[in-house]
C-alpha cells in the first residue's frame, strides 16, 4: 500500500526522480559528454522510443533510427529534425524478426565509421496468437529478445572501441517490463519458448521481458569481466496512457479512468526512466542492474538468478551460432 501511494503521489526516489518526472526533466542538467554521442534506438518510430529519439536528439545526440517501415522512420526523421534542425537523424533498414536483416543493418552500420555510444534495445511486440519469424521462431519472444540479443552481440565490439578511443562509456539499454514477474521457472526453456507447443500471448512477452532481463546481467558480467567500459542495464518504462475512447458511460466507467489516469503514464513520463540510464551521470559504471521510475528497483527472484542468467546467455549465443551458420554466414 506505501508503495501504491508513493506510486500514485510521483514521490521522487534517491535519484531525484520519480514516476511523474518527463524525459526532458531527467536529462535537463546531463552535462556528461563533451562530444557529440551516437544512439541507435530500436522502436523510434512511436511511442516510448519515439519520444526517447526526440528527447535524446534535443540533447544533441546523433540518432540511428533502425526500422522495418522505412516510411515511417523517415517521417519520425522529419518531425524530429523540424524540432532540432541542426540534429542528424540517420534511418537505416531492420527488421528484428530475421537474422538476416539484423546482419544487414549491423554490417551496414559497422561499415559507416560511425562510433556507438548507446544503444537501446527498446522495440518491443506482443502477439495475440502464435506466429513465426521467418527464422521459424516464435515472433513475440524473437522479436523481444533474440532480435536485440544478436543484434547487441554485433554491435558491442564497436562500443567498446568508440569507449576505449574516446574514454566515454557505453552504455545499453534493454527496455523490458514488471511483467517479467510473471514468467515462472517452470516454462521457462529457450527451445520451448522459440517453438512452442502451446501459446499464451501475455505468458511469451512475460518470458520475453525476463529474457531481457538476464540478458543484461549476464552482458554486465562479461563486459566487467572484461574490463570493457561499456555497462547494460534494463528498465521498465511504464504503462503508458493511450488515447482510449471510452464508448460506455456512467460512474463505474468515469472512476476506472479516472484510477487509470493517475496510475498509467504519459509517452514523456514512460520514456524518463530509458533516458535517465542512457545520460545521467550518477549511473556511471553501474551495470547488470534495473530500474524503474529512474531509481534503480528489484526485480523478480528469478530475473535475479545469475546462474539462470548465465545459462540463458550461453544458450542463446550457441543457438545463434548454430543458426547462422546453417544459414551460410
Amino acid at each position: 500500500m506505501k508503495e501504491t501511494l508513493k506510486y500514485l503521489l510521483g514521490t521522487a526516489g534517491p535519484s531525484g526522480f520519480g514516476s511523474n518526472s518527463t524525459a526532458e526533466q531527467v536529462t535537463e542538467k546531463c552535462c556528461l559528454f563533451p562530444n557529440q554521442l551516437t544512439a541507435i534506438i530500436t522502436g523510434a518510430t512511436s511511442g516510448i522510443g519515439a519520444e526517447t529519439a526526440r528527447v535524446l536528439a534535443k540533447r544533441g545526440l546523433r540518432i540511428v533510427i533502425p526500422a522495418r517501415n522505412v516510411k515511417s522512420a523517415s517521417e519520425m526523421k522529419a518531425r524530429i529534425q523540424k524540432e532540432n534542425p541542426e540534429v542528424e537523424i540517420i534511418v537505416m533498414e531492420l527488421d528484428l524478426g530475421s537474422f538476416a536483416s539484423i546482419r544487414r543493418f549491423c554490417s551496414a552500420f559497422l561499415s559507416s565509421g560511425l562510433p556507438l555510444n548507446i544503444l537501446i534495445n527498446n522495440a518491443g511486440k506482443y502477439c495475440r496468437k502464435l506466429q513465426f519469424t521467418e527464422d521459424n521462431f516464435e515472433m513475440c519472444f524473437a522479436t523481444n529478445y533474440l532480435g536485440h540479443f544478436l543484434l547487441t552481440e554485433m554491435l558491442v565490439g564497436r562500443m567498446m572501441e568508440t569507449a576505449a578511443e574516446t574514454g566515454v562509456e557505453g552504455r545499453i539499454i534493454n527496455v523490458s517490463s514488471v511483467i517479467h514477474s510473471w514468467a515462472k521457472r517452470e516454462g521457462f526453456n529457450l527451445h520451448d519458448m522459440l517453438t512452442p507447443r502451446s501459446y499464451n500471448g501475455t505468458r511469451a512477452y512475460a518470458q520475453s521481458k525476463l529474457a531481457n532481463i538476464l540478458h543484461a546481467k549476464e552482458l554486465a558480467r562479461l563486459l566487467k569481466a572484461n574490463n570493457a567500459r561499456v555497462t547494460v542495464n534494463s528498465v521498465h518504462p511504464g504503462i503508458v496512457k493511450t488515447g482510449i475512447i471510452r464508448e460506455e458511460k456512467g460512474l463505474v466507467t468515469d472512476v476506472l479512468y479516472l484510477l487509470a489516469g493517475k496510475l498509467l503514464k504519459t509517452t514523456s513520463q514512460a520514456a524518463s526512466t530509458t533516458c535517465y540510464v542512457a545520460l545521467d551521470p550518477s549511473i556511471k559504471g553501474v551495470s547488470g542492474k534495473f530500474f524503474a521510475d529512474c531509481n534503480e528497483s528489484p526485480c523478480s527472484s528469478l530475473a535475479d538468478d545469475q546462474s539462470e542468467a548465465t545459462k540463458l546467455w550461453r544458450q542463446t549465443h550457441e543457438m545463434i551460432r548454430r543458426k547462422c551458420s546453417q544459414d551460410g554466414s
